[in-house]
């Protein structure tokens, strides 16, 4: 059971804002965002995110392979290179804004003997199979997929989170993840379908009965989040949600990133009802399925620059917001103050 960020410090912190030393509503969406990072730490005025913790889920996606992506899927185990060596992008932002980042390898179609044993922890297999023939994978592996996003998340609460990102890196992984929002969201594929990659106008057309037919092959399953993850999930997606949804349990607020991680967050809370309160959405990315799915959290974007990396780029880019917010909140003057 998910219990709610605490209401007494946000209307505390809202009638702070209302007190504070501008016009009415000046702050914007700075001084919503300021409530809710009140909200998620019980407190009025509470210390911005100091300790922001990201993690990358990487996996390769069965469905890369029928004509989805403008990338080959030996993309996805040259940027996990990346993400070790600090070159992806996701890396150098962290580095700017003060993140901890960690790549895990759930199901890249690749080994990495070379690397460090940690990166492969919680692999549970290599790729998955293509979603509009087969199950993306077993009940059994999705069961395990969970448990490794929950045991994640703990080790990254441990280790000091107050704030926590998924990131995801996979070639085909849009395509996946528009499935799972079409799935639970109900929606028919061309009111999902994007074009990820950048993908052209026939491939846009492959990929959208590629995703019609995965979601008729699915049926009635996608109702239940556990089936719905093995029908049309991966073991990255699965474990990214079990995280978030593990995160929102122990009271750590959640910055989503683009469409892979909003899909994530829209399976944790048919996981677990109650997420929700607990994220705020980093940005708006040029995918639709993620606008949709972000309505229907009923959480609207921090920021807007077309984005579309993934990686949980977007999301680490905002959490200068989130710190200016709590700053603002906490160190302006209230006008009776001034009088």
């Amino acid at each position: 059971m998910i219990t709610p960020p605490s209401p007494d410090a946000q209307a505390a912190a809202r009638n702070r804002l209302a007190a504070l030393a501008i016009p009415t509503g000046a702050l914007g969406r700075l001084g919503e965002l300021a409530v809710w990072w009140s909200s998620v730490r019980g407190e009025t005025t509470p210390a911005p995110p100091a300790h922001v913790r990201a993690v990358v889920f990487a996996g390769d996606h069965g469905v890369a392979a029928h004509g989805v992506s403008a990338y080959p899927s030996a993309v996805t185990a040259a940027m996990v290179r990346g993400f070790v060596a600090g070159v992806a992008g996701v890396s150098v932002l962290a580095r700017q804004h003060d993140v901890s980042l960690r790549v895990l390898d759930l199901g890249v179609d690749a080994d990495f003997p070379d690397l460090d044993p940690a990166l492969g922890a919680y692999k549970i297999r290599r790729g998955t199979e293509p979603i509009h023939l087969k199950d993306a994978m077993t009940v059994d592996e999705t069961h395990r997929a969970i448990e490794a996003g929950r045991q994640i998340a703990a080790e990254e609460i441990a280790a000091g989170a107050d704030l926590l990102i998924g990131g995801d890196m996979g070639i085909g992984n849009t395509t996946t993840a528009v499935a799972l929002i079409a799935g639970a969201l109900g929606l028919p594929a061309e009111d999902v379908v994007g074009r990820g990659t950048g993908i052209d106008d026939q491939a846009l057309a492959v990929k959208t009965d590629v995703l019609a037919t995965a979601l008729q092959r699915a049926g009635d399953r996608v109702a239940d989040p556990v089936e719905l993850l093995a029908a049309l999930g991966s073991p990255d997606l699965a474990a990214q949600a079990a995280f978030i949804s593990a995160a929102a349990e122990a009271g750590v607020p959640v910055l989503l990133d683009g469409v892979i991680s909003v899909a994530a967050a829209t399976v944790a809370e048919r996981l677990t009802p109650g997420v929700a309160p607990w994220l705020a959405a980093g940005h708006r990315s040029t995918e639709q399925a993620q606008w949709r799915a972000l309505e229907a959290l009923g959480l609207a974007p921090l920021v807007d620059f077309d984005l579309r990396l993934g990686e949980g780029s977007g999301a680490v880019a905002a959490v200068p917001m989130v710190r200016s917010a709590a700053l603002l909140l906490a160190q302006m003057a209230r006008l009776d103050e001034l009088l």
